[in-house]
Order: C-alpha cells, then sequence, then structure tokens
C-alpha cells in the first residue's frame, strides 16, 4: 500500500476530490496548510506599498491507495491539477507497512 500526501492550492480542492472520487478511492483526510517552496511566497501591494507573503495558503490530502494504484493516480492528478505555475503543489509517497480497522479488526487492504 501507498500513503500520498497531495499539496495543493485550495481552489484545486474540488478538482482532486472529484478525481479522486473517480477513481474510487475510499477515503482521505484534508488539513489546511500554510508553506511555501521554490519561490519562498509572493510580493503584494497593499495602498502602493508592497510586503512580503512567505507562508502561503495550502491544502494537504493524504490518502492510501493500493500499490498497484498509486503510480496511474499519481499521473491523473498531475495531469488534473498543474496549472505551469509555481505553487501548483507536491505529491508526497511513502510505503505503508499496514492497516487496520479499529470498527472490525480488518487489517491490510481489507482496512481500507
Amino acid at each position: 500500500m501507498k500513503k500520498l500526501e497531495i499539496i495543493i492550492k485550495p481552489e484545486k480542492l474540488e478538482d482532486l476530490k472529484e478525481l479522486l472520487d473517480k477513481s474510487e478511492v475510499n477515503g482521505l483526510n484534508i488539513v489546511n496548510v500554510m508553506g511555501y517552496g521554490n519561490q519562498k511566497g509572493i510580493v503584494n501591494k497593499y495602498r502602493g506599498a508592497e510586503y512580503r507573503v512567505n507562508l502561503l495558503p495550502k491544502i494537504k490530502v493524504e490518502t492510501v491507495v493500493p500499490t498497484e494504484v498509486a503510480e496511474a493516480l499519481i499521473e491523473k492528478i498531475v495531469k488534473e491539477i498543474k496549472t505551469g505555475n509555481y505553487g501548483d503543489g507536491k505529491i508526497f509517497v511513502y510505503d505503508v507497512e499496514d492497516a487496520v480497522r479499529i470498527r472490525t479488526g480488518e487489517r491490510g487492504y481489507d482496512a481500507l
């Protein structure tokens, strides 16, 4: 199993949720986060004065999927979510050793 940690712009959340629903992903967690990447934030103007915002709002979506599904899902996400601009986000991929459904005690894929 693979855990996907997907960090995106907030305005892309609905697109990502729709894509994950179509891909029959069983569950996900969504967290509001702040951060920056290569661009180190942005410069805004307010009443003629410039100010730097270096922590930008992002959304982190976490899900666990079968290993066989992970690579195809990553390709779909990149294709649908990318705009080609800085700040599109990142996907982190982790190996998951096991999963346990607390209610029933099911383990592995059955717990997903």
